[in-house]
């Protein structure tokens, strides 16, 4: 369990992290580059890949396009959590669980029992009531989280692609991607460079070292807490996701002070009954 907590609260943590530098001129496009390299460095020393038969064996075709992925979705949470606030991003982020969901179902064929069908109907309600919000004069804000939440999904279906690719230790896979998002950053930083002339900074480096630290022990904890439950992974799966949505929740209305109306807490509350019902489907 001690495992599933460090997961969660790291999860949440690189969200904060996005949010703390706000107040600060950094540039998201330094801390989105610096974040893989920290991570693909603990990455090396933690799980020590053998990169020797990459060439022959790697699935490129699933590494490339998530390797490209993972930054731009990167940047779209940033920019979610500076307009709409840390609750509906990271609320965003977990009900991405629903695109794989619906990729399986759609197609790969996948049967479905009533509790998934229950869970979707409940799931996209939920998604609307979390990102609604009072009619004003501002710009469409919801793009952003509806991307994250779309581009998560999308990743989550490639990873599990990946997943299916026993020539290689997922581990080893995990480096290579983050070696492709790192590349694709160094090109990202050198653009912005150029087009904003915001230098390089101690401080894009402190916030990009931090969201490196926090993302690779989501990951590393997220692993260590399935082999823990190896014989009840949905304890795990709904842990998360449950977990990141309560505790991101609290943290965005105790320590930001975001406002949230009635109906974004109803989202919110049906987003973790369509939770429970994902995760009890799967032991049906």
């Amino acid at each position: 369990m001690l495992f599933l907590i460090l997961s969660i609260i790291c999860s949440v943590t690189v969200g904060v992290l996005f949010k703390v530098a706000r107040r600060y001129e950094v540039s998201p496009v330094q801390i989105v580059a610096w974040n893989y390299v920290f991570a693909l460095i603990l990455c090396y020393f933690f799980f020590s890949p053998d990169v020797t038969n990459l060439v022959t064996l790697a699935p490129w075709g699933i590494y490339i396009p998530l390797g490209i992925l993972l930054p731009a979705i990167f940047l779209f949470l940033a920019a979610s959590i500076k307009r709409v606030g840390i609750v509906k991003t990271d609320a965003a982020q977990r009900l991405s669980l629903f695109i794989p969901i619906l990729a399986a179902w759609l197609l790969f064929k996948e049967e479905f029992n009533n509790l998934k069908i229950t869970a979707l109907l409940i799931g996209f309600p939920a998604l609307l009531l979390i990102l609604a919000k009072p009619s004003e004069k501002t710009e469409n804000k919801w793009i952003y989280p509806t991307v994250v939440l779309l581009g998560f999904g999308i990743i989550d279906i490639l990873f599990k692609q990946i997943a299916l690719h026993t020539t290689l230790p997922y581990t080893t896979s995990l480096f290579v991607v983050f070696g492709i998002a790192l590349f694709i950053m160094i090109g990202a930083v050198i653009y912005d460079l150029i087009r904003t002339r915001i230098p390089l900074n101690f401080k894009n480096i402190f916030f990009g070292g931090l969201v490196g630290i926090f993302n690779f022990g989501n990951i590393l904890f997220y692993l260590k807490a399935h082999k823990a439950f190896a014989e009840n992974p949905s304890t795990v799966f709904a842990g998360m996701n449950m977990g990141v949505i309560v505790i991101g929740s609290l943290v965005g209305i105790f320590v930001f002070k975001e406002k949230l109306t009635k109906m974004n807490y109803a989202g919110l509350f049906l987003a973790l009954i369509a939770i429970v019902l994902i995760v009890v489907s799967q032991t049906v």
